[in-house]
């Protein structure tokens, strides 16, 4: 996989392996800013990546990779990379492709980002953890979207791993107007005229972060007027879930898979973000942007994220996130200073170009350019 490189543009490989929404956006992205810095970009990735985030668009080649078997990915990477300067592979999956294409006697660089973690249990835990094990020592160069994933990498045995946090894609939304007549377009399709409205998006699962969030908003359901949780999302537990808000009476409605939770955001009073771990999380980003105050667990990345502009809570602690809420709902200088610091500290966030800037200088320090 190995190949020199001289004079002329730089030749990167980005490997995607499937990853989440935010990992595809990011490798679109960066695909953009780098080909008009003059660097020369194959994505390796899905044909269904392709279909959504249209790299070729970005103007990279692309090259797709399949789902099916392992082996032929490996195949088509080192046939890729064979005359590539450099190899930057986005997740545990694509970091496990990559590493596996190079050759005993490889010196070509590698770059991996570790944009999230897995948190599943048992068996698949030990598993992950041999995977993050061999992808860190193989990496020339880990880059973590967070201090905890940079010293996750270093733990696994990473020779340098660096902090890399990601720039959202996307234009910086307007502060919002609550008199917006599309905020009450939407408010009152909801049903939610003049009531506070919550809103969050999870999978529907039965995980221990959505039993917290359904017990925590026992809390406000003797408020008045009561509030109503707005939950976008979908998963195999949505009949189970559903049964138990309408057994406990809870203020809580779910949402269609298709609803956007950002769209959401505009007509919120508050969102929340109930999870065990999570980095910098789109939701917890689009909420600050908006100046929507945010309630969120301290978890993963979240508090270098959103600093003093939300109100944090333990994670599991259903009492906490609760009494969090109430108190925030009942409070609206409290939510108007959040507002406000939330947009300031959005405004402190790295940007796309700060982002494909400090990615392009990792490639320069590893792959010095002759002339």
């Amino acid at each position: 996989m190995s190949g020199p490189h001289g004079p002329g543009p730089l030749h990167v490989v980005q490997v995607l392996g499937g990853g989440s929404a935010g990992t595809g956006a990011h490798v679109r992205s960066l695909s953009a800013g780098l080909v008009a810095r003059g660097v020369d970009v194959t994505v390796c990735a899905p044909q269904s990546a392709q279909r959504r985030y249209d790299f070729t668009g970005a103007g990279a080649r692309f090259v797709p990779l399949p789902v099916a078997t392992r082996r032929a990915g490996v195949g088509i990477l080192r046939s890729v990379c064979a005359g590539a300067d450099l190899v930057h592979a986005h997740g545990m999956r694509a970091g496990l492709l990559a590493t596996l294409a190079r050759r005993r006697r490889d010196t070509l660089p590698l770059v991996v980002s570790w944009h999230t973690r897995s948190t599943a249990p048992g068996v698949r835990a030990r598993v992950r953890h041999v995977t993050e094990s061999w992808v860190a020592r193989a990496a020339t160069v880990v880059l973590g979207a967070t201090s905890d994933l940079v010293d996750r990498a270093r733990l696994r045995g990473a020779r340098d791993a660096r902090l890399a946090p990601v720039g959202l894609p996307g234009p910086r939304p307007a502060e919002p107007d609550p008199a917006d007549p599309a905020s009450h377009k939407l408010r009152a399709e909801l049903g939610v005229i003049d009531r506070p409205l919550l809103v969050t998006a999870t999978r529907l699962d039965r995980d221990r972060a959505l039993d917290v969030l359904l017990t925590a908003s026992r809390a406000w359901r003797g408020r008045a007027p009561r509030p109503l949780l707005l939950i976008a999302g979908d998963g195999p537990g949505r009949t189970a879930i559903q049964r138990r808000i309408d057994r406990e009476r809870l203020p809580v409605r779910l949402l269609g898979p298709c609803q956007d939770p950002v769209e959401l955001l505009g007509a919120a009073d508050a969102a929340l973000l109930v999870v065990e771990w999570a980095g910098r999380a789109p939701l917890a980003q689009e909420a600050l942007r908006r100046g929507v105050p945010l309630v969120a667990t301290a978890v993963g990345g979240v508090p270098e994220l959103v600093g003093e502009a939300a109100v944090l809570v333990p994670y599991g602690d259903a009492v906490a996130l609760g009494a969090a809420v109430r108190a925030l709902l009942g409070d609206p200088d409290r939510r108007a200073a959040l507002a406000a610091a939330g947009r300031a500290r959005a405004g402190s966030w790295p940007t796309e170009d700060t982002t494909v800037a400090q990615v392009l200088s990792v490639y320069d320090e590893l792959v010095p350019r002759t002339q």
